[in-house]
């Protein structure tokens, strides 16, 4: 995992979750609600939990309940490059 999370990064972790994705989907469509691309709770869960064990670092407690892809990835790559 590079410094940001990429969108192939993301593609990558939902691929772990069970749900296959193109890149350049949520590319074209950030805005799109994962249950669109059929990850749920649990799922997007899971997918919090890999940048967290990856940096050795807790992401906010509500990086489960973004709802997009451009908004996790907004909040996860803030977290990471703020510390916060």
């Amino acid at each position: 995992m590079s410094g940001r999370l990429t969108l192939e990064e993301l593609a990558a972790l939902m691929k772990k979750a069970g749900i296959t994705v193109d890149p350049t989907e949520p590319a074209s469509r950030p805005h799109s609600a994962f249950d669109e691309y059929g990850l749920d709770s649990p799922g997007l869960l899971g997918i919090v939990g890999e940048p967290e064990n990856r940096r050795g670092r807790a992401l906010p407690t509500h990086a489960d309940r973004c709802k997009t892809p451009g908004e996790f990835l907004d909040l996860v790559n803030h977290s990471l490059m703020t510390g916060a």
